[in-house]
């Protein structure tokens, strides 16, 4: 489920200086907030930043070209992470005056990513051989959890505020942003069955966790398998994900869920047991919670 992001208001109509990706500008000490605005169909427009980049879809859809892959739908609730200098092309295939799109962008100064991942490495140092905290530029594409979006829009408010003390405090939501950011490439590295490094404690857990789905996973088995105290593995894990481990198991849980349930003649109550839940009830709110529908609701998605 896609986190949305708090929209700011729209650019009044005659303040815009044109309507393909019209740019309201936010410069603090070690950051640039962007606001783009448009309100015409257009295609391959170019944008390309001095330094890093973080955007995110606030309103409508654009289609974005990187690097030599597909282009792909950019929907609210999604982000990418663009590295200095690297051009994007952009459609804006439904783009109009009643319905713009509105998307931001947030550049990041080089030297307060260096300093920011130094401090990480330094005094959080991840557990396995030749781990580090880094940014993964071929991970560029994510969803929004809900601790992303809460940093993204704490980000936002200290741009645009006045107070004398916002660069102070963009500073500081600047690391965390880095943070989130990293803890959701590699949950999404996770999902996509690309995180493989056996130096990480970390792969030996995910892959017990999904091969025993169905058993009662504690806390104190996962640490075990981690060689862990369970107090370390929690706060290891959680600095890993940006997730408890429990919360993680429930993830893994209701993703077994979704594939099933696209199985039409498959019962929700058989559903809920094949993916490692015991009630019925608890599954459908936890799933409802997760996906915005029933269990029910999912399913008939992919009656033909």
């Amino acid at each position: 489920m896609k986190s949305l992001l708090h929209t700011p208001a729209l650019t009044h109509e005659k303040s815009l200086k044109t309507l393909v990706e019209n740019r309201t500008i936010f410069s603090l000490n070690h950051c640039e907030l962007n606001i783009f605005e448009t309100y015409q169909e257009s295609a391959l427009v170019p944008l390309k930043f001095n330094d890093l980049v973080v955007t995110s879809m606030l309103r409508g859809k654009k289609v974005m070209h990187l690097f030599d892959d597909p282009g792909f739908d950019y929907l609210p609730g999604e982000t990418v992470v663009i590295p200095s200098n690297v051009e994007m092309k952009i459609d804006f295939p439904e783009a109009s005056t009643n319905n713009p799109t509105q998307c931001l962008a947030l550049a990041i100064e080089q030297s307060k990513i260096t300093d920011t991942l130094n401090f990480l490495n330094e005094r959080y140092p991840k557990e396995g051989t030749d781990q580090y905290w880094q940014l993964n530029y071929q991970n560029y594409f994510f969803y929004n959890n809900v601790d992303l979006a809460t940093t993204i829009n704490k980000l936002i408010k200290e741009c645009m505020s006045t107070s004398i003390t916002k660069d102070a405090l963009a500073d500081l939501t600047l690391q965390e942003l880095l943070i989130r950011i990293i803890q959701t490439q590699t949950a999404k590295s996770i999902d996509d069955g690309l995180f493989i490094n056996p130096n990480n404690p970390i792969s030996e857990v995910i892959a017990f966790i999904r091969l025993n789905l169905k058993e009662n996973i504690s806390l104190k088995s996962l640490s075990d398998k981690a060689c862990m105290s369970t107090t370390s593995f929690y706060r290891f894990f959680k600095r890993e994900l940006g997730m408890s481990p429990i919360e993680f198991v429930l993830n893994e849980k209701i993703k077994c869920a979704k594939k099933l349930l696209k199985n039409p003649s498959i019962q929700v109550n058989e559903v809920c047991y094949l993916s490692g839940f015991e009630d019925a009830n608890y599954f459908i709110r936890l799933f409802k919670k997760h996906e915005g529908i029933t269990p029910k609701q999912y399913q008939l998605l992919y009656v033909n």
